[in-house]
């Protein structure tokens, strides 16, 4: 089997890049559709509604959902307003919608994330959902974005939350890309890991040990510093790269076991995420010293480390072990792990994630105490 990465056409990440917005549009086509949230639409440069042929644009708003029926819409507006360019812009599941129709339509697809909340803007795949928001399925595009656009001004005017859980889905990069190096399983690319996925994977990681306190903090204060600048960096295009060409694992399917409940509903990708890498590492007998390091890397910006943080306080064992049969359905990325994976392992491993979160938290306030 062939080692395989994958990586957006250009990444371009800068305070007012949002300006350069048009220029990128006309280096590609004539004709764009932009599909942006609401909340979004507000960043889009001025001169957009007075551009000499105000018929090169077309702006749809998203509907919510990253489903099959805003797709069957989407590929309407394309065909109809005959675009040769898709621009996304928002957060993930506007990105996800894009790319997808984008490839589908066979156009370029140019991003621009609005919150770094997840890992989508640099990769090729995407996720759809039901319209009720549970995980259906994933989808493989032909090429990756031509082009990343990121402004560090339009990010850090959104709520903190988004970047809090941008990290602890860049999290889950490192370890899902070395598990699936251990055990020889195929990376989001379709081939083996290159040692530039894994060391992306890996700098990724260390990146957020390193600046993750320090842009959380300058994100309250209202900074745009260099932590907060790497921490950009690190949601959207480490991860991105590692997540693709380094391969997934435990985190983002328990994610994806999730979704199964509606408890978890209000909660974000990237913190369900989160709680699926500590499941994971219980499930791996990660050892203490790894286990402190990443809980307390999670306590430190405000990551979930036990049920109650998740909305599962008063979960179930039925509903748990609803949890763990999705995440380990015929397909599923949790299969990279070592060893035999069945449901009711990921169901230990749901509970040792929650019974240490809470023995972590105990331990931390009578060290300050």
């Amino acid at each position: 089997m062939n080692n395989i990465a994958c990586f957006p056409g250009k990444y371009i990440q800068g305070s007012g890049a949002i300006l350069k917005l048009e220029s990128i549009i006309n280096q590609f086509g004539n004709k764009a559709v932009v599909l942006t949230s609401k909340s979004a639409q507000k960043y889009l440069p001025v001169n957009f509604s007075q551009l000499p042929l105000s018929s090169s644009l077309c702006i749809e708003i998203f509907k919510g959902e990253c489903c099959e029926a805003a797709l069957e819409n989407l590929a309407h507006t394309i065909k109809k307003s005959k675009a040769d360019v898709m621009v996304g812009m928002g957060g993930g599941k506007v990105i996800d919608t894009a790319k997808i129709a984008a490839d589908r339509a066979g156009i370029p697809v140019i991003i621009v994330p609005t919150i770094a909340s997840t890992d989508a803007p640099c990769s090729g795949c995407a996720v759809t959902y039901t319209p009720e928001g549970i995980f259906e399925k994933v989808h493989y595009q032909r090429l990756n974005p031509s082009v990343v656009l990121v402004d560090v001004d339009i990010i850090a005017q959104a709520p903190l939350r988004f970047l809090i859980a941008g990290m602890g889905d860049a999290l889950a990069t490192w370890f899902e890309a070395r598990s699936c190096s251990t055990t020889s399983a195929v990376n989001e690319c379709g081939g083996l890991s290159t040692l530039a996925g894994l060391n992306i994977a890996r700098l990724c990681y260390d990146t957020l040990l390193t600046y993750g306190l320090r842009a959380k903090l300058e994100h309250e204060s209202g900074e745009v510093n260099s932590a907060l600048n790497h921490i950009i960096e690190a949601n959207i295009l480490l991860s991105g790269i590692g997540f693709e060409s380094g391969g997934l694992a435990a985190a983002h399917a328990i994610h994806n076991g999730l979704t199964a409940v509606p408890e978890t509903h209000s909660f974000y990708h990237g913190e369900k995420v989160a709680f699926g890498l500590l499941a994971g590492l219980h499930m791996n007998a990660a050892t203490s010293e790894e286990l402190h390091e990443v809980y307390g890397f999670c306590v430190s910006v405000g990551l979930p480390i036990c049920f109650s943080d998740i909305g599962l306080a008063n979960i179930t064992h039925e509903k748990l072990m609803q949890i763990a049969q999705k995440s380990v359905e015929t397909g599923s990325s949790i299969h990279h792990e070592a060893g035999e994976i069945r449901a009711e392992r990921v169901y230990d491993a749901l509970i040792k994630a929650d019974v240490f979160g809470r023995h972590f938290i105990l331990k931390s306030q009578k060290h300050h105490g």
